[in-house]
């Protein structure tokens, strides 16, 4: 399954997103689960939008739920945000390293 999750955090809490955000992988980095492949991108002409894209090997919703850095990124996530996350499923067309 691969998807994509976008959203715009207020101005105020854009060092607050990337802050939680570096948390998950520092958390990430340590626990190193298998089946991942996980990016986040801030806009270069916009930094208060933030897109994360995602590959999780098989069904199911992978191993970033479980982590406690990713539960405190998602716990006050829609309170941070000027535009709420929308997440889409992509089906990849392809590839170089990426996916």
């Amino acid at each position: 399954m691969t998807f994509m999750v976008r959203y715009r955090v207020r101005g105020a809490e854009i060092a607050t997103n990337e802050t939680l955000v570096r948390a998950v992988y520092a958390q990430l980095a340590e626990v190193q689960p298998d089946g991942l492949r996980y990016a986040t991108f801030q806009l270069a002409d916009d930094p208060a939008s933030f897109v994360h894209l995602a590959a999780i090997d098989g069904d199911g919703p992978g191993p970033l739920p479980g982590l406690p850095a990713f539960q405190a990124f998602v716990r006050d996530v829609r309170e941070r945000c000027e535009e709420p996350p929308a997440t889409a499923d992509l089906q990849v067309v392809g590839s170089y390293r990426l996916i």
